[in-house]
């Protein structure tokens, strides 16, 4: 169970953690330097509400991915997001589990590359953190469910992606995705939720059940890919996933070539952003 430590440690550092280092824009005139409770919402993807109850002592429940939206959000060292763990009343993640933390050095980089279309996935593609770009080219990611922000559940159970696949190349990513999920059961294996991915994908998906009882062998692997964006059309860009050695993340990003009309479909689709563009 949360404690009254729970609030004022999450309050403590947001107090800390200016806009800018958050990349975001400091808003103008400030009644204090830290991360307003809208801010930190924003970025750890949760209501502006429920971290005020948290704060107050009034949520006493929150859970483990909440908990490390806050941490990844204020930007907490490792001891910090330890002690906000055990404030929750939870037990920190251990060497065993799939790592969800992005380190203060990943960070960084990403912060350079706001122009960009990024999202950063752990080890068994569940969605962490997705840019404004990303969101703009793939959708706002806070309208998923905690099912759907795991890419492997969303394209064998759910509603799959913008991404435009031939049969071939649908087989191929199919292939990659059950491989990689098997060499990440294999890595972890202390950690619960590769075996329960595993189980639910089995028992919903022939297809994933057929490439899974086949012992497949791979990893999935970066592409050019069609983006089939609900306002400025299809779109050609590069992707390619760089794997982030000690902590296992994925980090995803997709770009254009530059003078192409595929450039301009990218940039277009960032200045609409997840604009509703329909007719009432």
């Amino acid at each position: 169970m949360a404690t009254g430590e729970f609030g004022q440690a999450v309050r403590r550092w947001r107090d800390r953690v200016t806009p800018r280092a958050a990349g975001l824009p400091s808003g103008g005139r400030r009644r204090a330097p830290g991360l307003r409770r809208e801010e930190l919402a924003q970025l750890a993807g949760i209501s502006a509400d429920y971290i005020t109850r948290l704060e107050q002592g009034r949520a006493t429940h929150p859970s483990a991915q909440v908990v490390e939206a806050l941490a990844r959000s204020l930007r907490l060292a490792p001891e910090e997001r330890a002690h906000l763990y055990r404030a929750a009343g939870l037990v920190p993640p251990g060497p065993g589990t799939v790592p969800g933390w992005i380190p203060p050095s990943v960070q960084r980089l990403l912060d350079r590359l706001a122009g960009v279309p990024v999202a950063v996935f752990d080890a068994l593609w569940t969605l962490l953190l997705a840019n404004g770009p990303y969101e703009a080219l793939m959708g706002d990611s806070s309208a998923l469910g905690s099912r759907e922000r795991n890419a492997v559940w969303r394209n064998f159970l759910g509603s799959g992606s913008r991404a435009v696949m031939t049969p071939a190349e649908r087989a191929a990513f199919e292939t990659g995705m059950a491989a990689d999920l098997r060499a990440v059961a294999q890595r972890y294996p202390d950690d619960p939720r590769p075996a329960a991915l595993v189980a639910e994908l089995r028992a919903g998906s022939p297809r994933f059940a057929e490439l899974w009882d086949a012992g497949t062998v791979g990893a999935h692997v970066s592409a050019r890919k069609i983006i089939a964006h609900p306002h400025v059309g299809e779109i050609r860009l590069d992707c390619d996933v760089l794997t982030v050695h000690d902590s296992d993340l994925r980090i995803m990003v997709y770009t254009a070539e530059p003078g192409t009309t595929d450039a301009e479909r990218l940039a277009l689709a960032g200045v609409l952003g997840n604009q509703d563009l329909g007719v009432g």
